[in-house]
């Protein structure tokens, strides 16, 4: 695989003696969490400023996962990547990758992923903290954008795989808000209809404990573009309800 470089930022990079493999490998940066450890290597994700614009450059040895297509393994980072570019040309908003690399170094698999940071983006986690905070305009327009969001992805044929509230990031646009993911590595194509989207959006019902029957409503209203009071918005309610209590016996 060659390596990939977003050609806005490509400039940037050079300017900053940052437009390679080995550069963005060696420069010094704070981790901005513990690194990973698991899976027989190591994962870190670092902070990069660049003239006023914020980055997330990821970097990985020996970290890897083993798929029927790559039994002996690949670095998390090519999938991740794989999903970020798969996005893009399906038009789901997602965040953006600026440059990715790999190289076998050692005998062990070296890889860098290097995104745009989000910046001016909250996660629907952080709003849901403060959820009392806003008024009832805010809230069906938060909701709604997740609704359209997972709308979005399902009418591409894809499932998140971890759609939660941390990977749910928005910013407000006038009256409205703007949604988008994050954490595209457990991302798969929707095979199995139905019962793939109910497992997908389950999760964000079950931990957005600040939503109530008012709030999922307005989500599925958006998602299936259907009245509150259908027979399908009532028949999804019941679906999702099953997979909790499914969930929970578990």
């Amino acid at each position: 695989m060659s390596d990939f470089f977003a050609s806005a930022e490509q400039s940037l990079l050079e300017r900053h003696g940052l437009a390679d493999f080995d550069q963005l490998w060696q420069v010094q940066l704070d981790a901005v969490d513990e690194p990973n450890t698991e899976r027989g290597g190591w994962s870190s994700v670092y902070r990069l400023e660049l003239e006023g614009r914020g980055f997330y450059l990821k970097r990985q040895s020996g970290y890897l996962t083993r798929t029927l297509h790559h039994p002996l393994g690949e670095p998390t980072f090519s999938r991740e990547f794989r999903n970020i570019s798969r996005y893009q040309k399906l038009g789901i908003p997602a965040l953006q990758a600026v440059y990715y690399g790999q190289r076998k170094v050692n005998g062990e698999m070296r890889a860098i992923l290097m995104t745009r940071a989000l910046d001016g983006w909250t996660d629907l986690h952080e709003l849901l903290q403060r959820w009392g905070d806003f008024d009832p305009a805010q809230r069906q327009a938060i909701v709604a954008a997740c609704g359209e969001l997972a709308r979005t992805l399902h009418d591409a044929g894809q499932v998140h795989g971890c759609f939660y509230p941390k990977h749910i990031f928005l910013r407000a646009r006038g009256e409205a808000f703007q949604a988008q993911l994050i954490d595209l590595e457990k991302t798969r194509p929707r095979l199995f209809g139905q019962r793939d989207r109910v497992k997908d959006l389950e999760p964000l019902f079950r931990r957005a404990d600040a939503w109530g029957e008012t709030e999922v409503r307005q989500f599925l209203a958006v998602y299936l573009r259907a009245p509150q009071d259908s027979p399908l918005l009532q028949a999804w309610v019941g679906r999702l309800h099953k997979r909790r209590q499914h969930k929970g016996a578990h």
